[in-house]
């Protein structure tokens, strides 16, 4: 069963769609599901992900193959729309026109026992579909790691910039006080010019 579809823009890891909720037992889990389906998205944007035209996640309950074919109707039907409306889509989840069509294609999908679901399944059942799968805590583990090599090398950066030359803060008192320190030091320079002149007329 379908639980939560969502569609993304994988170039900037922009959730366009995510089609109706439904009233089942298992509301409580939705924001996970959620959750999890955007920390994906924004995976494969960021690159840290093989660029794939679909990403599934799915439970040990559900059929890959069923959900490869869900995938694929709903990629059909996305496909009708021009590109260039879908980028111009700058909110998370305003793609409302799709929201419909996600909903009329879970229908499809609800039951797998339905004869067309069950012939999906049965067809070409000797050639598995050769889909590359990866496990979510894989996936978390990568992201926690690339993060704490990052921090270590921000930290290590900071600690090379660290001297009081090279700190942000000399640069913003720089910025900040290097043109007043400019003027005051032409008029006094002015000022003192000034009276040397007038002294010398004075002699």
């Amino acid at each position: 069963m379908v639980k939560l579809t969502l569609v993304g823009r994988v170039g900037d890891g922009l959730p366009l769609a995510q089609g109706p909720r439904y009233d089942n037992g298992e509301n409580e889990r939705f924001p996970f599901y959620k959750q999890q389906g955007e920390f994906i998205l924004k995976e494969i944007s960021r690159g840290s992900l093989p660029f794939p035209k679909m990403t599934i996640l799915f439970d040990h309950h559900c059929f890959k193959k069923l959900a490869f074919h869900y995938l694929q109707d709903l990629r059909k039907e996305f496909d009708k729309f021009d590109s260039s409306l879908i980028a111009k889509i700058t909110r998370p989840y305003s793609f409302v026109k799709f929201d419909s069509i996600i909903g009329n294609i879970r229908k499809q999908y609800i039951d797998t026992r339905t004869q067309a679901n069950l012939s999906k399944l049965n067809a070409n059942r000797q050639q598995d579909l050769d889909i590359p799968t990866q496990n979510l805590a894989e996936i978390l583990a990568r992201r926690r790691n690339s993060e704490m090599s990052e921090r270590s090398s921000m930290s290590t950066n900071q600690r090379a910039t660290s001297s009081i030359w090279g700190s942000p803060l000399l640069e913003v008192i720089a910025l900040k006080w290097t043109p007043i320190s400019i003027i005051l030091v032409v008029a006094i320079v002015s000022l003192w010019a000034t009276i040397i002149i007038t002294d010398s007329f004075v002699i």
